[in-house]
């Protein structure tokens, strides 16, 4: 198991005590660590919540604890800067999450292409050149953020679902998964709502779900 993390806010982060729930059990945490990907912004901010899971040595008289087992491994979000993870590369995809704030995407896969992006406010020209169309070439699978609490309305750190759209429009993959939505979305409804869109623009897009799984070969 390896694990690519986007960025540090709480949601994207407090799960990683947990992480220990699915390592095998040791009272002496001497068992093989979990790698970790991340930016150095993040690993300062990671440091600051969770200062046991950073710390490689025990202080003087401090008591073992079990806790998750972590290895580091800064990236850098840059798109002409990919890194492997589990024999695969991935690209980050700097995005803005709110104008101040950058968060990352990854595009994978070589036989089938892949693009993951959870909180986007606004892509950078550099960033929507890499995954789209028009650009770089055609994605098979865009997995992309409509997390908003409005499901019409902008709040400014995500996008609403007709700026998720535009967006598809734009980048023109073959598919696209919508993710991170709020209580105002109906699945059914909306999921039928988004099949007529997707007869009308000719790409298929489709509201995602827990339990998802898409069989593809990267």
């Amino acid at each position: 198991m390896q694990i690519i993390l986007t960025h540090e806010h709480a949601d994207a982060v407090l799960g990683l005590d947990d992480i220990r729930a699915v390592q095998p059990f040791s009272p002496m945490n001497d068992i093989d660590p979990t790698p970790i990907y991340l930016t150095q912004f993040s690993m300062g901010s990671v440091a600051v919540k969770f200062p046991y899971l950073v710390q490689k040595k025990l202080k003087e008289g401090q008591e073992i604890r079990r806790v998750a087992q972590l290895d580091w491994k800064i990236i850098e979000g840059d798109c002409d800067k990919p890194f492997v993870a589990s024999g695969l590369q991935f690209v980050p995809l700097p995005v803005m999450h709110g104008e101040d704030y950058v968060s990352l995407g990854f595009l994978f896969g070589e036989k089938y292409r892949v693009a993951y992006i959870s909180d986007v406010s606004r892509f950078p020209p550099s960033t929507e050149y890499v995954i789209s169309k028009s650009g770089a070439g055609q994605l098979d699978l865009l997995i992309l953020d409509t997390n908003t609490l409005y499901k019409k309305v902008s709040r400014s750190v995500h996008f609403c679902l007709p700026q998720t759209l535009d967006a598809v429009k734009r980048i023109c993959p073959k598919r696209a998964l919508l993710v991170g939505m709020s209580h105002e979305f109906d699945h059914q409804k909306d999921n039928e709502a988004l099949m007529e869109w997707s007869r009308r623009e000719g790409i298929l897009v489709q509201l995602a779900q827990d339990g998802l799984r898409i069989p593809i070969e990267l």
